[in-house]
């Protein structure tokens, strides 16, 4: 027998959210008791900084260029590897996902996905090796396809449909118009009563199915939160946790539009026409909202909304916990947390996310609570670790060989000199600018190159010393006195790019 496994992932949630990793005001004691009971891997990146990307390598086990999902829209075949499917197979584990899942296009008009008809079906898998499946994603709205969180807001309190922020249809969505007490973009008032919110219908649905589970029984259960990616419209009920008008400005703010323009000047182009409204290189943001149009209040609202919806997560957590407590399961359960990206709130005077490889976005957290009985030590590590290495983590909990296809290793459980580097990569065609970003984090620095398109001649770059330069805005890749350091930063990255696909998967929706 393996020892269970509790794998739990946010959406779009910064690596400093949580106490452990130096937070300050959202109040997250679950996860920062497993961090402690644990182990914390403080360099953590993912890789890649968008939904669907991340996750399929989190599913696979493999870096996106060789599993394809380059970017959202793009389904993840069927034909890789898959931890969920290994578990249930070779170990006999029950395995399910609730949540979250985005290894399809939410935006297929056809519905053509497991993940867009499996509620309107009224099934609930099996799918990707998971026997069960109930999906949530950022709205109780139907939307774009209807899940199993809207279908079930729908059947038992239509009333309280309207309250969300419907992000991708509404009109507020084209204006990039918001809500709140200022007006941010994607923040809105939602009146839905707290333990209807899909935060915790996920936690009441995982604590369902584990409750289904017999006593013996291995199990796996992804436990996947929607939040806190925008749109930020949290039960309004829970807002008075933080007060915005309490709240400092990050510390990545750079202070005025004048001085994060000033900062951007020195990035590759793409982030100062972003932040201007010259161009639009990604389409998971409002396609009218200029970075540099927002206030400082804004900032603040939209931080403490996403420091409320961080609080909501940990209590959810909690829960869960404690019905694992109460199977008599704790002392053999391996818990892991992380997110598949982070979220700029504020950082540069930008919000939301896209071909921006900053630890804003890339350094995400990762906290593995090995099961008690494992008799493994606490750790906080600077090793650097990946979403590659969480499938064959969880394969070695389960005593199981990983499959040959997969590429990360076991996380390690104390450090590990043979661990060098992390790579992450972009590739995206939006709006008709090719934007080939690769980046390497390798001994407190962290470098990108930008590959050749129509858009960039190949000789463009970022280069940061994360240590005398932690909030990225000092870019050195033109500074004479580092040209050596980059030049082997950049050999090293290229020796360690991993495998691409012979052929381009198509991209079949926006997302």
């Amino acid at each position: 027998m393996g020892r269970k496994i509790l794998f739990i992932t946010t959406d779009q949630q910064r690596y400093d959210a949580l106490g452990c990793n130096g937070g300050t005001v959202a109040r997250t004691p679950v996860i920062d008791g497993l961090a402690a009971s644990g182990i914390n891997y403080h360099r953590a990146h993912n890789q890649n900084v968008v939904c669907m990307p991340a996750r399929s390598t989190m599913l696979t086990g493999q870096y996106v260029g060789t599993h394809g999902v380059i970017t959202n829209g793009i389904p993840l075949p069927l034909d890789g590897p898959d931890v969920a499917a290994t578990l249930r197979e070779d170990g006999g584990y029950r395995t399910a996902l609730i949540g979250k899942a985005h290894f399809e296009p939410s935006s297929d008009p056809n519905s053509s996905f497991f993940e867009n008809w499996a509620a309107t079906r009224g099934t609930t898998g099996p799918h990707r090796g998971f026997e069960r499946m109930e999906l949530a994603a950022h709205t109780g709205r139907a939307g774009r396809s209807l899940y199993h969180y809207p279908k079930w807001l729908k059947e038992n309190h239509p009333d309280e449909v309207d309250g969300f922020f419907e992000y991708v249809t509404a009109e507020k969505q084209v204006s990039g118009r918001g809500g709140g007490d200022c007006g941010a973009p994607q923040v809105w008032f939602n009146p839905i009563p707290r333990d209807h919110y899909h935060t915790d219908w996920v936690a009441d649905r995982a604590i369902t199915w584990l409750d289904s589970l017999d006593t013996d029984d291995d199990w796996f259960l992804w436990l996947s939160f929607p939040d806190p990616h925008h749109p930020w419209d949290p039960p309004q009920s829970e807002l008075s946790r933080v007060n915005w008008r309490d709240l400092d400005l990050p510390a990545g703010y750079p202070g005025s539009p004048e001085k994060s323009a000033e900062i951007l000047a020195q990035k590759p182009r793409h982030w100062l026409e972003w932040y201007e409204g010259r161009g639009q290189y990604n389409f998971e943001v409002p396609p009218s909202f200029r970075p540099c149009d927002l206030t400082e209040d804004q900032i603040r609202e939209v931080n403490a909304i996403i420091h409320v919806e961080n609080e909501l997560i940990d209590e959810a957590c909690g829960r869960v916990m404690t019905s694992i407590e109460r199977r008599g399961w704790n002392d053999d359960t391996d818990v892991l947390f992380t997110t598949d990206h982070g979220e700029m709130q504020g950082d540069f005077g930008m919000l939301f996310k896209g071909p921006y490889h900053v630890d804003a976005l890339m350094r995400v957290p990762v906290i593995w609570r090995p099961a008690p009985s494992a008799g493994i030590a606490p750790a906080e590590l600077q090793d650097p670790v990946g979403h590659v290495d969480l499938a064959p983590t969880f394969c070695e909990i389960a005593g199981l060989d990983a499959p040959a296809a997969m590429q990360g290793r076991t996380l390690p459980v104390e450090p590990d000199n043979t661990r060098e580097r992390v790579i992450t990569e972009w590739d995206s065609d939006f709006g008709g600018a090719g934007l080939y970003l690769r980046s390497i984090y390798r001994d407190g620095y962290l470098c990108t190159v930008y590959e050749a398109s129509n858009f960039y001649d190949g000789t463009e770059g970022e280069l940061y010393d994360t240590a005398e330069d932690p909030l990225q805005w000092r870019n050195l890749w033109d500074d004479p006195a580092r040209r050596s350091l980059r030049d082997d930063l950049v050999a090293d990255l290229r020796d360690n790019l991993p495998p691409r696909r012979d052929e381009p998967l198509e991209q079949v929706a926006p997302v």
